[in-house]
């Protein structure tokens, strides 16, 4: 087929262009043709909080990533949205985070499928954001109903699809909307597992200790303040313990390092306030001995997945899709977000040596998340589109 990938790639970094670029390989190792077309500008320079929204890698050579998607220009809307109408791709995949991008995605697959042939089908990280926000109401419905079907990677998010489908039908109406839910899949480029003392080396950490790690963009909802004070109910039952924060702050850090303070965890929290490039992800992960996201509300997360590739043991919290994937006392655990139920498996995972046992769990439940399972999901909602 000839696919088009509408969504954030390189020269963008991040975890989302992560997941284009490798969903973007899996179609073409299946002998499918495929372009990203990817932004000219993402968000205005004000909307971002953090240091550059720009990767230092060189560019995918295997890739076909084309500029051309202004946010913020409804005449380049128009322009590109013609454009692929002419260039008549079989499917169209909008890659949909938030309803910043709802008014161009919408417009876009309108002019695009009026050719006839192309399908539309947006792949939904999240409806809608860990920060609500009025656009949610205003554009998000717009950019839902320019869709011929959806493939989401968690079932929080497909309820929320059909949630805002509902509202959005009038009494009359019978029509549902199409949703694949095909969990989030191993990012499995990351290279070979490191071990611990090489790891420690190459970060400069006492390779003696045990580290939790919280990993990616510091934000409130990722719940960092509820993981530093369950560390202050385990610092006595647990002296060899210490957090390792790998990853860029979009907000005020000191107020971190202030409740670290207030608890008296100075010597037993390491920060490292700086996005991780991909070439790093393997050091921080080979340190680590259990991953931590005590999150406050998610979807899902792209941290789990490479946890997954590692075969490190994850504590989540039960919010969104994260326990749907973590089997609670199997090869992780997926607690309430309440700092007393974090530090209580924090407490557990150590006390009862339990990594053995959690990383064997994890080898044999990785296989269920191959790429290809989420290009079949997209395969099959074209066809039954067509149909």
């Amino acid at each position: 087929m000839n696919i088009v990938i509408l969504g954030t790639a390189y020269p963008f970094r991040g975890g989302l262009a992560t997941f284009n670029e490798r969903l973007a390989r899996q179609f073409q190792q299946e002998g499918h043709k495929v372009e990203t077309v990817t932004f000219t500008l993402q968000y205005p320079s004000f909307l971002f909080p953090g240091k550059t929204q720009y990767t230092n890698d060189a560019a995918p050579e295997d890739l076909h990533i084309t500029r051309q998607l202004n946010s913020c220009n409804p005449f380049n809307w128009l322009r590109l949205g013609r454009q692929i109408r002419r260039q008549q791709p079989d499917i169209l995949i909008c890659c949909y985070w938030m309803a910043f991008f709802a008014p161009a995605y919408g417009l876009i697959c309108r002019l695009a499928k009026k050719n006839g042939i192309t399908k539309c089908i947006a792949l939904v990280h999240n409806m809608f954001p860990h920060e609500k926000s009025i656009l949610d109401k205003l554009f998000a419905p717009y950019f839902v109903k320019a869709q011929d079907a959806f493939v989401t990677l968690s079932d929080a998010v497909a309820e929320d699809i059909k949630s805002l489908y509902s509202e959005l039908s009038t009494p009359n109406s019978k029509q549902q909307p199409q949703v694949a839910v095909s969990p989030h899949p191993i990012y499995d480029h990351y290279g070979e597992r490191m071990s611990k003392a090489e790891a420690c080396q190459s970060l400069g950490l006492d390779a003696s200790k045990q580290y939790l790690l919280f990993f990616g963009l510091v934000r409130a909802y990722k719940g960092l303040d509820l993981l530093i004070d369950a560390l202050e109910k385990v610092k006595d039952t647990q002296p060899n313990l210490q957090l390792l924060i790998a990853g860029e702050f979009y907000e005020d850090e000191d107020k971190y390092r202030q409740q670290i303070a207030d608890n008296g965890l100075q010597e037993r929290v390491i920060i490292r306030n700086e996005f991780v490039p991909d070439a790093d992800l393997r050091k921080y992960f080979g340190a680590a001995d259990l991953i931590v996201q005590p999150y406050k509300s998610a979807t899902q997360s792209g941290v789990t997945q490479v946890a997954f590739h590692f075969e490190k043991p994850i504590l989540v919290t039960n919010v969104g899709g994260l326990g749907e994937i973590v089997h609670h006392g199997k090869m992780g655990y997926a607690v309430a977000p309440d700092s007393q139920e974090i530090a209580e498996a924090i407490d557990d995972y150590f006390r009862h040596d339990r990594q053995a046992a959690f990383t064997a769990y994890l080898q044999k439940e990785k296989v269920k998340y191959g790429w290809d399972r989420m290009t079949k999901a997209f395969l099959q909602l074209t066809n039954q589109s067509h149909d």
